[in-house]
């Protein structure tokens, strides 16, 4: 699985909300600057060619769905990112966010909850 740009990521974002979408209707789902339509058809070829997305033919349109789900591009490249910038450690990951004060105490605590309790299941 390549890694995506960013321009691909936030179409993908997309259409992982929209689950199908055709051209026009991703379009709408842009913030404030909406990228051409052209643009945008060109970046949905390309997520087609690396294997993300597919699409079902309606006459001369297409509606496109991902065939790569959030779930499994996150965790393929969370995982790449906690041994490329935190030496394969989550402790160093999760205390960046500590120190940065990303995270607080509370979700700490919340989290120690989940890993114990996924530990009596």
């Amino acid at each position: 699985m390549q890694k995506l740009t960013n321009k691909e990521e936030e179409v993908m974002q997309i259409l992982w909300k929209l689950q199908k979408a055709f051209v026009k209707e991703m379009l709408e789902e842009f913030p404030d600057e909406k990228p051409h339509y052209n643009t945008l058809s060109t970046i949905i070829r390309i997520l087609e060619e690396k294997g993300f997305v597919s699409h079902k033919s309606f006459g001369n349109t297409h509606q496109y769905f991902p065939i790569v789900s959030k779930e499994d591009y996150s965790k393929k490249y969370m995982k790449n990112a906690i041994e490329n910038y935190f030496n394969n450690s989550y402790k160093n990951m999760v205390s960046m966010f500590a120190k940065e004060e990303k995270i607080s105490a509370e979700d700490l605590r919340e989290i120690l909850k989940m890993i114990e309790n996924k530990s009596q299941d």
